[in-house]
């Protein structure tokens, strides 16, 4: 095997890992629950958002409420809930009358028709009338289509997990690939719920890049486990049957250690400039995507390497124990039937 110049033992501190892992779940859950409710984004949930863009610094607590006295005067709208967002318009160029751009956004089904949109820019393009307040766009989206499109969304993680645990059960079938699947499985599902709690505690609805974020971070959280199975692997032929589990992946992860956490910094660093970007310049949809998926690639890495290996060596121990019960019972059966 390959010489190391350090060596941690994660199949023993397993259950450290199991318990920070529990705990930032717990915590986060609890806040979901008490006093951060999940925020879903209309593309799911249904509505209407219509953008308009401005220049200037008009106050934004002042947008809100030319707003919201507008919407008490329609009566169709009054009763309904509209959320901000705020963003800079990249695409305005040098033109400082476009540069910024406020979305509203409309849940349920009831439509925002032109002459309530009319009376909002109206009442904008009044309030500031230095401004140049414009409506740049109105999209709506039905809220049967909406729930069609998260159901579609499960059923393809759900139907890429199964190829997953297929995929490492055939590559991997000389160690155990069904049960490291299973485990590899075990870790994605970690790394969901890690990124899921990044939107809750962040204030990030749930839209279409929650989704997106989710299928990158099972790519790259898998990458690494399949990376430290094959060394399993490697290692389990050079070594033999008298290595011990424990040890052989003790020693397969040490020796991937440095490449995972190599290939997660390099990574990163490149999600992190887009995020800084877009943390500059203030678009929330690029926020929206590069925050998660910093977070989840830590998540990837560390659930492969504590998570998914300290797992499967749990079940292959007890699998292994469970065959050697089940001989040595079967021994006996057959010897006390011989005598008599």
């Amino acid at each position: 095997m390959m010489r190391q110049r350090f060596h941690i033992d994660f199949i023993g501190k397993s259950k450290i890992f199991f318990c920070i892992s529990l705990g930032i779940m717990l915590v986060s859950l609890i806040l979901n629950v008490v006093c951060l409710p999940t925020l879903v984004d209309i593309q799911f949930t249904g509505g209407t958002i219509i953008k308009y863009n401005y220049g200037g610094e008009p106050s934004h607590k002042n947008i809100e409420k030319i707003v919201n006295e507008t919407l008490k005067g329609i009566d169709a709208l009054k009763n309904e809930k509209v959320d901000f967002s705020y963003s800079e318009n990249l695409a305005a160029g040098a033109d400082d009358s476009a540069k910024h751009i406020v979305s509203l956004q409309f849940t349920g089904n009831k439509a925002v028709e032109i002459a309530h949109k009319q009376a909002i820019t109206e009442a904008l393009q009044k309030g500031y009338p230095k401004n140049s307040f414009a409506e740049e766009s109105s999209t709506a989206v039905d809220a049967s289509k909406g729930a069609n499109f998260f159901l579609k969304c499960i059923i393809a993680v759900a139907m890429a997990a199964v190829i997953m645990i297929l995929y490492v059960a055939l590559r991997f079938r000389k160690i155990g690939g069904l049960s490291a699947g299973v485990m590899a499985v075990v870790a994605l599902i970690h790394d969901l719920i890690i990124v899921y709690f990044v939107f809750v505690l962040f204030r990030m609805p749930l839209n279409d890049n929650f989704i997106a974020v989710v299928l990158m971070i099972l790519g790259y959280s898998l990458n690494d486990t399949i990376v430290i199975y094959d060394r399993v692997r490697e290692n389990r032929r050079k070594s033999g049957p008298k290595t011990t589990t424990t040890e052989l992946v003790n020693n397969s992860v040490n020796q991937c250690f440095t490449r995972t956490i190599c290939t997660s910094v390099t990574t990163i660093i490149a999600i992190g400039s887009v995020l800084a970007v877009s943390l500059i310049y203030g678009i929330s949809s690029i926020i929206s995507f590069a925050l998660p998926m910093m977070i989840g690639l830590v998540s990837g890495s560390y659930s492969s390497i504590c998570i998914a290996c300290p797992l499967w060596v749990m079940w292959k121990n007890y699998s292994d124990k469970k065959k050697a019960e089940k001989k040595k019972n079967g021994g006996k059966t057959v010897k006390k039937a011989f005598n008599s």
